[in-house]
């Protein structure tokens, strides 16, 4: 197995911007009680408070301070006193993001039939690679009609990684292919790549149902977020929540079919298949793309 050494643009002096910001997140989140200083954040992260204030500013366009001050102003307040919304989505929620803009990938999707779903990838080749990407090291994976899967892997979790998308399809094919994939990953996370003349053509692989909530799940505008029920009602089966929910939980193509913005019932953040710090670094990422303060 072989993974595209070649460094995202993103990237600190001791490692990717992704790390640090889910550090700062996830130490402000914990211990914002303590209203840690710039410096204090910066020692025990073993940056300068100067590299560290440039990155996550950059990164997820506000500053430490700008955020913690957020989580600690809104804490008493009734969306996480009482409907149990975890900090950045709080902060987001009280105006830390602008208006929500057109759809931002414009993707241009297509399904597989339900025969060829059944199959579970009997006659398809799916071609893969690693790379790195804003949000940690990325599995892409792709058949010749689009991008067909982009997954995250933990550190010496690749192998787990790939099992968990290729069980999906267990009859496929599957071929290593790192310079064919590279380009998505580039088309994928660089903004300016965005364009509606030159849509990302993706192919959507699931049962007739979990097809639907993808669909629906594309509808969603950068910077905004639905929950269950809006998702329900949208595919015209108000009663299935919880099936949507389940739908979400196996969208094969990560950020690209946005369920990093669906939430619960309550507007709070629910579990995420590759772990409520990414969702919560993709919103911010999204934040600083829409117009956060």
């Amino acid at each position: 197995m072989t993974i595209n050494a070649a460094p995202y643009k993103d990237v600190t002096p001791d490692g990717s911007d992704y790390d640090t910001v889910c550090q700062v997140i996830e130490l402000l989140s914990d211990d914002y009680r303590a209203q840690p200083s710039l410096d204090e954040i910066a020692h025990r992260l073993h940056q300068s408070p100067t590299q560290l204030q440039k990155t996550f500013t950059r990164w997820a366009g506000l500053s430490p301070k700008a955020f913690l001050q957020a989580v600690t102003l809104d804490h008493a307040k009734r969306l996480l006193g009482h409907e149990g919304l975890p900090l950045l989505e709080t902060a987001l929620e009280l105006g830390l993001s602008g208006p929500g803009r057109l759809h931002d990938l414009f993707v241009s999707h297509e399904a597989m039939s339900p025969g060829e779903w059944k199959a579970r990838g009997a006659g398809l080749t799916i071609r893969y690679g690693y790379h790195p990407s804003p949000f940690g090291l990325a599995l892409v994976m792709v058949t010749e009609r689009g991008l067909a899967g982009l997954a995250f892997a933990e550190h010496g979790g690749e192998e787990a990684c790939f099992r968990d998308m290729a069980d999906r399809w267990p009859n496929a094919i599957y071929v290593e292919d790192a310079a064919l994939t590279a380009p998505y990953i580039d088309r994928v996370f660089d903004p300016e790549a965005w364009t509606q003349g030159q849509p990302l053509r993706v192919v959507l692989i699931g049962s007739d149902f979990q097809v639907r909530v993808w669909e629906s799940l594309l509808k969603i505008p950068m910077g905004k977020a639905v929950t269950y029920s809006d998702i329900a009602r949208d595919i015209g089966q108000p009663s299935a929540s919880r099936a949507v929910g389940a739908a979400v939980g196996r969208n094969p193509l990560s950020f690209v079919v946005p369920c990093h913005r669906a939430l619960g019932k309550s507007g709070a953040l629910t579990g995420y298949h590759w772990g409520l710090t990414r969702k919560r670094a993709m919103l911010g990422w999204e934040a600083a793309r829409t117009g956060a303060v």
